[in-house]
């Protein structure tokens, strides 16, 4: 039994070998494959994780009117803490706010907006608030606006539809676009095997000849499948592991968006790619040979 294992994997090995250029190009074709589903899927990751950080927070920050005296701002505080769903009313004045911008620019940079105090700070006066209730976040919101001296709020909820909406973009665009690469992965691995049926088909016939049964005719180039399937399972998961990486630092570092880290579930996307890629090479390899099985021995030969 172990002999025959042995000869089977060996069987397999030298299938993919002796067709290395048509075995590349299906390895190729079903890395693209893998890459377009796990981006898809990374891409869905990172956009749930910020609806769930924007709608998660129950906070906006409310903004007055630039040139609003500061009693006014005050007044208009009090008038947002009455609302029934208000949980707390913070009131960060302009000056605290240029000194925290200030103190996030370094005393290298800060030097640049030093000036901008007093009468000369741009910024306006601005709440930090949270809600009770987020079911009444928008009827809160709509609330606030209706207050004098208010100008702009920071208002989340149209990210969220936006980030909805994209997510299903990507979702249905890439549904189809994976859909189709998988057909054309199943059509060259299955044809990558076919080749090699086709340059072993003498010996086939003899196998088929002597009564070798149609499950030992079969495994080799299932095997065959299978390891190409592997093999593009963990070069797509490595490649993917590094465009994601490049990709992510470089969003990092012009971006306030902190995108999820892939680390601690690598491990989940290698077995993923792996388990794909050698269902898809199974599959391949079984359409390729199912048909032919059911010939005899000099039928075959005939192909």
């Amino acid at each position: 039994m172990l002999n025959n294992i042995r000869y089977l994997l060996r069987e397999g090995v030298r299938n993919i070998w002796s067709n290395r250029t048509m075995s590349l190009a299906s390895i190729g074709v079903l890395v693209s494959c893998l890459l377009l589903t796990g981006a898809a899927t990374l891409f869905s990751m990172n956009i749930s994780a910020a609806m769930a950080s924007v709608e998660g927070s129950n906070s906006v920050k409310i903004y007055m009117d630039k040139d609003l005296p500061v009693l006014a701002s005050l007044k208009a505080g009090e008038e947002i803490k009455k609302l029934d769903n208000i949980k707390s009313c913070q009131f960060v004045s302009k000056d605290d706010a240029i000194q925290k911008v200030m103190g996030m620019l370094g005393d290298k940079d800060s030097s640049l907006i030093k000036d901008m105090t007093g009468k000369d700070n741009p910024l306006p006066d601005a709440f930090q608030v949270s809600f009770k209730d987020l079911s009444k976040y928008k009827d809160t919101v709509e609330q606030i606006k209706k207050i004098d001296g208010v100008s702009s709020i920071n208002d989340y909820s149209d990210i969220a539809a936006k980030l909805t909406s994209l997510d299903r973009l990507v979702t249905t665009v890439g549904f189809w676009i994976i859909l189709l690469l998988s057909l054309v992965s199943l059509f060259i691995i299955s044809n990558t095997i076919r080749v090699t049926m086709f340059s072993r088909r003498l010996e086939i016939s003899i196998m088929k000849s002597v009564g070798a049964t149609n499950w030992f005719v079969r495994v080799p180039f299932v095997v065959e499948g299978v390891i190409i399937g592997l093999i593009s399972g963990g070069v797509g998961s490595l490649i993917l592991r590094f465009l994601y990486d490049k990709l992510t630092g470089t969003l990092t570092s012009i971006t306030v968006f902190s995108p999820i880290s892939v680390g601690p579930i690598q491990w989940k996307i290698t077995l993923m790619f792996l388990l794909a890629g050698s269902l898809f090479g199974a599959v391949g390899g079984a359409i390729s040979i199912g048909k032919y099985l059911k010939k005899e021995g000099g039928e075959i030969v005939e192909w």
